[in-house]
């Protein structure tokens, strides 16, 4: 009878390191996988929307929707320097319902990537859309609401390439820190430093860029 060579406490303990090892070397890297998986659909979504705000400016003599995002609806207080402005958001729809006819699916306005946030990267409003901005609102994405104000139509951006037209909610979603919780965060750049957001500019590409790049889109006059 063939006896079979078992093993030893020692081997399977070497084996089982091995094990372990291997997995600490490849669950980073299954996970950076997964988030630009992530980053990526949210880029095709902003790209899908761009194209729904085109079919929307045929229907509407070349113009930008005339609608606000849940940042102008639920703090309108950011538009105290313009109260001309200000008066209307409480008429205006959100742009992902004015641009619902344009849109193949609802889920375009959902980022795989949003777990909400508490306070708005740019003004450091508190507006808490845990435990996500979609769930809480319908969509992911701001608007440069301004464009609605001002009554643009496509044609008229002096710099289309560099002007922001929706953006992510949040840089915390595709960056490398987490979400403000607290107004403190609002002035601790070592989390802006690691913000990313995918962005739909006014030529109609999307790109995923940095807060401090995306700070300089917004100072871009229309």
């Amino acid at each position: 009878m063939y006896r079979r060579a078992a093993f030893t406490l020692i081997e399977m303990l070497v084996v089982i390191a091995i094990i372990a090892l291997l997995a600490g070397l490849l669950f980073p890297v299954f996970a950076r996988a997964r988030a630009k998986g992530r980053e990526t659909a949210c880029l095709s979504n902003i790209r899908q929307i761009g194209m729904a705000i085109m079919m929307y400016a045929e229907d509407w003599d070349e113009r930008y929707p005339f609608a606000v995002d849940p940042t102008d609806r639920y703090t309108p207080q950011i538009w105290n320097e313009y109260p001309e402005w200000q008066q209307w958001i409480p008429y205006m729809p959100m742009l992902h319902e004015a641009l619902q006819p344009y849109c193949r699916s609802m889920e375009l306005w959902h980022c795989p990537s949003d777990i909400g946030y508490v306070y708005q990267d740019f003004n450091c409003e508190l507006l808490d859309t845990t435990p996500s901005s979609y769930q809480k609102f319908g969509t992911s994405y701001v608007f440069r609401t301004e464009i609605a104000f001002r009554q643009i139509i496509l044609s008229s951006f002096q710099y289309p390439a560099e002007v922001n037209v929706i953006m992510d909610s949040s840089g915390a979603w595709h960056g490398s820190e987490g979400i403000m919780r607290t107004r403190s965060e609002c002035f601790n750049w070592n989390l802006y430093r690691g913000y990313r957001y995918n962005v739909l500019f006014g030529d109609g590409h999307a790109k995923n860029i940095t807060y401090f790049d995306l700070d300089r889109a917004w100072s871009v006059p229309l």
